[in-house]
């Protein structure tokens, strides 16, 4: 028994159920559990590049505070392409119109490479200017700044696998992006060190080696996924005939993907922003934050995961005009997210400190300062974990319904409206005890507002599919957003 058979009899791939008919229970979990398995290995690339980083030097890992936001401000601007080229996959799949969600994917991968090849230019020329107004300082603008401009030459490869991953998803095959991931990470994480510190006959290049390697092995495992891809012998398949790029499906992928963009920036400019107000704080304060926002990457991953599996139900089922059994999916998910996460919130909030120490060297300066920061940091946020869990299952249905617009003015409302205003006052009046504390506020209201808007049910029209032959609309019939919503 080969590798892949082994894999798909652990995890079950999308042939070994029906996303669209059955219970609800069994489909999402042996969808999701891969996504959580894939998310963990993309996690691991911050999280090897931070442990490493905490071993070099403090200002390193300050750097990479910095560093993060604009990566995935970058990443963010464009994601809303592979958002809308997963949509789309689903919802044709579930229609039963495997030719349409061809040319759905193909397209989706022709404009997510110009896309990712402009913001990429744009984030080279510019990183300098971007991280002086987002004040950091002498000593750690030029360490952010040469790992900034190896991912910004490299966001093709770094944009292009997490395409990859999200037309696969929507496709229902979720197991092929997960090996492939396995694959990159170990690459990533063996590299690492020889680049960073300069082991055996590699230079020492300290934090841009440690970009190298993440770009250099996201490059490898891009190239794995358009071969899989190109051959479709799993998941979605896409055609060289294909991906000339179409001025009306551009118009099709904007519509559905620009809310999504709008969410991701959202999101991302709320991180620049929130570190915009780090910056006013001590480098020990930076790299406490630094190592909290990824230990919540970490955490979060079942949220992401899960609400990425109701995303792919949703638009498998709405294309199958089933708008109740994508319900029951959204909420079975909120109810388990809220149970697992909570439980975790009570084990960070325990024993916070363990936690912290894993990304701080030692004999570094201010090691003690920075575990006491990050684990007073953990320990406001963790027990509102769960509510996190139920924001993420119930925007996963809107995007999977289509629904763009609603998860991205969520989103904003939480962090734009409710974060950031709370941090920036509390923080001039408590300390940096007043950022934490808008993290705390802002995931319990994001999570009443998601659930309020998605029991009034205006995700329910949410069709994204036209029944016409792919290629030949001259102007998709996309639903539009309803102005209930």
């Amino acid at each position: 028994m080969g590798l892949l058979d082994r894999v798909d009899a652990l995890f079950k791939g999308p042939d070994e159920f029906d996303l669209t008919s059955g219970g609800i229970a069994k489909p999402l979990f042996f969808l999701s559990m891969p996504i959580v398995v894939t998310n963990l290995f993309q996690t691991a690339y911050n999280l090897a590049d931070t442990f490493w980083l905490g071993q070099y030097s403090t200002d390193a890992l300050a750097a990479i505070s910095f560093a993060f936001p604009m990566v995935f401000l970058l990443i963010s601007l464009g994601m809303g392409i592979s958002v809308a080229g997963s949509v789309l996959v689903a919802q044709y799949t579930g229609a039963g119109e495997a030719r349409e969600a061809e040319y759905a994917a193909s397209q989706t991968v022709t404009f997510a490479v110009i896309a990712s090849v402009v913001l990429g230019g744009v984030g080279y020329f510019f990183v300098g200017e971007f991280l002086e107004l987002m004040g950091a300082s002498a000593d750690v603008l030029p360490l952010a700044a040469s790992y900034m401009e190896v991912i910004s030459l490299g966001l093709v490869a770094m944009f292009g696998f997490a395409v990859f991953i999200a037309l696969m998803r929507g496709y229902g095959d979720t197991i092929t992006p997960m090996l492939v991931m396995f694959g990159s990470v170990v690459l990533n994480i063996a590299l690492d060190p020889f680049l960073i510190f300069g082991w055996g006959p590699f230079p020492a290049l300290g934090i841009e080696g440690a970009a190298i390697a993440t770009v250099f092995s996201r490059a490898l495992a891009l190239v794995v996924g358009l071969a899989i891809m190109f051959r479709g012998v799993r998941g979605v398949r896409i055609n060289v005939a294909d991906m000339v790029p179409d001025a009306s499906y551009l118009r099709r992928l904007l519509r559905i993907g620009l809310p999504a963009s709008i969410e991701g920036t959202g999101r991302a400019v709320s991180m620049n922003l929130l570190l915009f107000i780090v910056a006013l704080f001590p480098d020990p304060v930076v790299a406490a934050y630094g190592i909290g926002t990824r230990v919540f990457s970490v955490i979060f991953l079942p949220a992401i995961a899960v609400a990425r599996g109701v995303e792919t139900m949703t638009g498998q089922n709405i294309g199958s005009d089933k708008p109740d059994r994508a319900e029951r999916a959204a909420n079975l998910a909120a109810k388990t997210l809220f149970a697992v996460l909570s439980v975790a919130g009570v084990a960070v909030f325990l024993v916070p400190e363990p936690i912290v120490s894993v990304f701080v060297g030692a004999d570094q300066a201010d090691a003690g300062r920075v575990v006491a920061v990050g684990s007073q940091f953990l320990r406001i946020v963790a027990l509102t974990f769960g509510f996190i869990g139920i924001m993420r299952a119930y925007t996963g249905s809107f995007r999977g319904a289509g629904k763009t617009l609603t998860a991205a003015a969520i989103s904003v409302l939480m962090l734009g409206v409710v974060r950031f205003p709370i941090a920036w006052v509390a923080a001039g009046r408590i300390g940096e005890t007043g950022i934490w504390l808008s993290f705390a506020v802002s995931n319990v209201i994001g999570a009443v507002v998601a659930y309020a808007w998605y029991r009034r049910g205006t995700w329910r029209s949410g069709d994204l599919t036209d029944r016409s032959a792919a290629g030949d609309v001259d102007e998709p019939v996309v639903a539009a957003e309803s102005t209930d919503d």
